[in-house]
């Protein structure tokens, strides 16, 4: 199986001004201390509500959620995500068969969501993945599917013979999803319309480590983090970490540069990070090495970041695809019935 990395937020980062609404599903072949099949629902890139087939329950994550929706939502998100996981269990045996696998642990997703800007700009997004790779991506435009693989095009087929599921799917993402994601910003205005700037700071093992350029605590999702040298945009050697989100519900992300200390010396290097209408600059002298408290610090937050996203969130319904770390769920089964609607 491809290695598999954890979904911190996927591609479809929200830009400013935007506010986002995203489902993601996830079903896995066999137990590997995980849940057979998950389902998360996150707005703005922050989780609202979590199921998993061993809770076999739909429960809020946050107190807007919580405060605006009573016993008839969560019961209703229950039974589509119990419907979800028998299609899912289904969906995930039938792709097995087709790349001729009969054991191992594989993984079936699929991942949704609407995202709207202050002008009124929509975009919609629909897409299945298998073991880390695109399988189906829905192409509203045309109103059918794009088959990423031969064994794709079997489901491609039969859906588009019909052109109903790829309708469907595309009136939902334009209307349904972008009605739901209204309200729930509504819900959530004070959480999800405030602005926090980041903390960056420069932090390095020792003089021949790379150096980390970490900024956390910033809401919302939205940061570029960019190094340069010498004045000017450099992106060779550098590697940009994943969104990860923070306990308290703001988010984090690196990016780190492997050079030489010669080149260091040669040159002048330096972190920028644009948030918002903010910009942070950091550069050599910034550099908080190790046998201070602040490096360690900063290495224990990156690290137990991706634990408590695991634990909190679920992880199973955080794998992403290796390739392009983003795809889209849905709740139909492989014949093209659609099990589930969402909300």
């Amino acid at each position: 199986m491809r290695s598999v990395v954890l979904l911190l937020l996927g591609a479809h980062l929200a830009y400013a001004g935007t506010h986002s609404l995203k489902y993601v599903y996830t079903a896995v072949s066999r137990d590997i201390d995980f849940p057979e099949f998950t389902a998360v629902g996150l707005v703005d890139d922050g989780q609202f509500m979590y199921f998993d087939s061993n809770i076999k329950k739909a429960v809020p994550k946050t107190e807007w959620i919580r405060q605006n929706e009573g016993a008839d939502y969560w019961d209703s998100e229950t039974q589509s995500d119990i419907g979800s996981h028998q299609a899912f269990k289904n969906n995930i045996q039938i792709a097995m068969e087709r790349f001729n696998q009969s054991k191992g642990v594989h993984l079936f997703q699929w991942m949704y969501g609407c995202e709207l800007d202050d002008d009124g700009t929509k975009r919609g997004y629909m897409q299945y993945g298998y073991d880390g790779d695109d399988f189906l991506t829905l192409d509203k435009s045309t109103r059918s599917w794009t088959a990423a693989n031969p064994q794709a095009t079997i489901t491609k087929g039969k859906w588009d013979s019909t052109g109903t599921k790829a309708e469907v799917d595309s009136n939902y993402l334009e209307n349904t999803c972008i009605e739901w994601l209204n309200k729930y910003v509504d819900y959530g205005k004070d959480t999800l319309t405030r602005k926090v700037s980041p903390q960056v700071s420069l932090l390095q093992k020792d003089p021949s480590s790379p150096v980390t350029c970490h900024a956390t605590g910033f809401y919302p999702s939205g940061v570029t983090i960019t190094w340069q040298k010498n004045g000017q945009d450099h992106h060779e050697d550098v590697d940009l970490g994943e969104l990860l989100p923070n306990e308290d519900g703001t988010f984090q992300r690196s990016s780190t540069i492997n050079v030489t200390p010669d080149e260091w010396k040669k040159n002048k290097f330096s972190c920028v990070v644009e948030h918002q209408d903010k910009t942070i600059r950091k550069t050599e002298k910034d550099i908080i090495t190790n046998g201070e408290d602040s490096i360690s610090i900063g290495i224990i937050v990156g690290a137990l970041a991706a634990v408590v996203l695991l634990i909190v969130i679920g992880a199973a319904g955080y794998v992403v695809y290796k390739k392009k770390q983003g795809f889209k769920p849905v709740s139909g089964s492989d014949d093209g019935s659609n099990s589930s609607a969402r909300t």
